[in-house]
């Protein structure tokens, strides 16, 4: 019981950190223009999207402050950049009247793809910076850094990092598998209002992080 309480709190903690800043249901409308409406390429391309995100997600975690070290960037200073861009993008989500210029590329592209053009596709911009970007990068890093140094516990903290993106990907996975429908129900208004208010949280979500950042660099100047 001293092990399993602290395991599941520390794999809940995963998916309820990282899932506010993906947010999958700000790309749904992207991620619908550019799957079709083809049942079969929702599917193929809503699981792809998964496993790339769960791949950049766990590398994150688990050597993304070893990274960092060789090229001499402290975690700060990735929370300042990675707030900054999320910041960014929530701002431009919020006051744009006709989407951003990615969804207006992808839009343009929304014939029926190929096998290959849904691998392409599946990682930028959907995977890359739409679900995963600076900001969950940022996010899953500051989780890896917590990650027991000792052999055994660092080998618990892979699993549990290996098991709360898992969950963190299925969820995302579903939101895009059923993104259509979810939309349909929400209908034009309903959708514009959440997009809205995602946008705001968005931006809520990239000045906390680069605020975060700019503290511990503040504590840390002499």
């Amino acid at each position: 019981m001293d092990i399993v309480v602290p395991f599941f709190k520390s794999l809940a903690l995963v998916p309820l950190t990282l899932l506010p800043i993906i947010n999958p249901l700000s790309a749904a409308p992207v991620f619908i223009q550019t799957a079709g409406a083809d049942p079969v390429v929702v599917r193929q391309m809503a699981r792809q999207i998964a496993i790339n995100s769960w791949f950049i997600l766990v590398v994150s975690m688990l050597v993304g402050i070893y990274v960092l070290d060789i090229f001499g960037i402290s975690l700060p200073i990735v929370r300042v950049g990675g707030g900054l861009l999320v910041a960014a993008s929530g701002w431009r989500m919020l006051s744009s009247t006709g989407g951003n210029d990615v969804h207006k590329v992808v839009a343009d592209q929304a014939a029926v793809p190929s096998s290959t053009e849904i691998v392409l596709r599946s990682f930028f911009p959907i995977t890359f910076p739409l679900t995963t970007g600076p900001g969950s990068i940022a996010a899953a890093i500051a989780l890896g850094v917590n990650l027991p140094r000792t052999f055994e516990r660092y080998l618990m903290g892979a699993a549990i990092a290996v098991l709360g993106v898992a969950i963190t990907v299925l969820a995302v996975y579903f939101c895009y598998r059923y993104a259509s429908r979810l939309l349909a129900m929400l209908g034009v208004i309903g959708t514009m209002v959440i997009m809205r208010m995602l946008a705001f949280i968005l931006l809520c979500i990239g000045i906390e992080i680069m605020w975060t950042g700019w503290t511990t660099l503040q504590k840390l100047t002499p």
